[in-house]
């Protein structure tokens, strides 16, 4: 899942770090002296290379295809359908799980070292890729097709809110961020509610489909909330360029994006799950 919190840790952080080591941002200490330099025609500026928006593009279309290629390997460890007295079933590789944690921690850690995020990205991409390629050979065990409607839906919804954030029919205000980054982290600490109450045996019904009509409802919701978030990876991906945030951060906002993505398409396969039924 998607966390605007860490972009917008990483945002400020590499500002004050980029502000810090431009000349002329801090005035001198009280009581030093100031040399004065002769003037050169040569290099006197210690600017780093800036972030661009082709530059994040690029990083990722990379994350993307690591993704694909991943979750096909995913895809074919997962075993199904397979007739268990008449009834498919379907296994869900052991890997997987491990590859979940290890695409966790990997954002985690991006998020705090934008620096390594340039490795830890295609580490996400490799490891939750196997996890998402072997979650959508599952569900398309028991719903024909619903793959490839999945795809086309998270295809879509990204370019339905590039479409609305670039005529600014969606403006990413300070009020619009913070509804956006609360209601994530709760939907985020519900899910966490969920995982630890289900080692009890006890689940929660709008959350398995218990009580459709709710599920749909809420699903509906937590679809339309990873959509409101990529509006938040745009906005950060636009002003972290504008800034002239150092290149490091096309990696951190390849990474957002695309984390954002996934949370997108797992949703709509839920949702679509749910609808079939």
């Amino acid at each position: 899942m998607s966390n605007p919190v860490f972009k917008e840790e990483a945002f400020n952080q590499a500002s004050q770090d980029f502000r810090a080591t431009q000349p002329g941002w801090a005035a001198p200490t009280a009581g030093s002296h100031v040399q004065t330099q002769p003037v050169t025609d040569g290099p006197v500026s210690g600017w780093q290379k800036a972030m661009t928006i082709n530059g994040t593009i690029s990083a990722s279309l990379v994350l993307l295809v690591l993704l694909l290629v991943s979750g096909a390997f995913g895809w074919s460890a997962a075993s199904g359908p397979t007739l268990d007295n008449g009834v498919e079933t379907y296994s869900f590789p052991p890997m997987a799980f491990l590859g979940i944690v290890i695409g966790f921690v990997a954002v985690i850690v991006a998020n705090m070292k934008p620096n390594l995020a340039k490795i830890l990205g295609p580490v996400y991409a490799l490891a939750y890729g196997f996890a998402v390629g072997a979650i959508s050979k599952g569900y398309e065990t028991f719903y024909n097709g619903i793959v490839v409607q999945a795809v086309l839906a998270t295809a879509s919804v990204f370019m339905v809110m590039l479409v609305l954030y670039r005529t600014r029919i969606i403006k990413v205000t300070d009020k619009f961020r913070r509804v956006v980054i609360f209601a994530t982290i709760g939907v985020m600490v519900l899910y966490l509610t969920s995982f630890v109450i289900s080692l009890f045996g006890t689940t929660l019904p709008f959350l398995n489909g218990d009580n459709m009509a709710l599920s749909i409802a809420f699903s509906v919701f937590v679809c339309g909330l990873a959509a409101m978030n990529l509006a938040l990876d745009f906005d950060f991906i636009e002003r972290a360029t504008q800034s002239g945030m150092p290149k490091a951060y096309e990696w951190v906002a390849a990474l957002g994006l695309v984390v954002t993505l996934v949370w997108l398409y797992l949703e709509l396969l839920r949702l679509l799950s749910y609808l079939r039924n």
